[in-house]
């Protein structure tokens, strides 16, 4: 390559570079961001000061479910454990995940499985039973109804939902819970 065609490649090439420097200087003047002074943003939430997703007054934040549990859809309460069904099984024997195997669940002893089950559930467990008031509290918001509890869920809002699904789980057990009422 002769040098004269060498100037001309070099000459292009630092062209380019001139014009997108340039550029790019342009925009940053065109569209300049400023940086926050503290990164994200901050999300205030009260936190209550009773346990149990109950205020101190007023009883639970959710509705009982145990007048719909006579009437609960066990289809859409299968629907609503696809939820639950990458952390859980619910067959006879079926295998721990991420949490507990949910057969016989329904009336049994909390966090008495064998399960590596956080030290918060262990503790609010201690001598109760997963009673249909038990599991809706549970299941509306797992984290306020058990303070410190390992379960990422964040909660079935929906009463109907929550009802379904416990009337899904109660028929997976060797003898299942008498609806309430019964």
């Amino acid at each position: 390559m002769d040098s004269f065609r060498f100037n001309q490649v070099a000459m292009v090439f630092l062209g380019t570079v001139f014009v997108l420097f340039s550029l790019s200087i342009l925009s940053e003047s065109l569209f300049h961001a400023e940086v926050p002074e503290q990164a994200g943003y901050e999300i205030a939430a009260a936190e209550g000061e009773t346990g149990g997703g109950e205020t101190a007054d007023a009883g639970p934040a959710y509705d009982p479910i145990e007048p719909l549990l006579a009437s609960a859809d066990l289809g859409a309460g299968e629907a609503v454990f696809k939820k639950c069904a990458s952390c859980h099984t619910y067959e006879s024997g079926g295998a721990n995940k991420v949490g507990p195997n949910l057969y016989n669940t329904v009336g049994g002893p909390i966090a008495a499985k064998d399960f590596k089950y956080s030290a918060a559930l262990k503790e609010y467990g201690a001598g109760k039973t997963w009673t249909y008031e038990e599991l809706n509290g549970f299941l509306f918001k797992p984290k306020s109804h058990v303070k410190g509890t390992a379960m990422g869920f964040a909660g079935l809002k929906k009463t109907e939902d929550r009802a379904n699904l416990v009337g899904w789980l109660r028929t997976h057990a060797d003898s299942p819970e008498p609806l309430p009422g019964s």
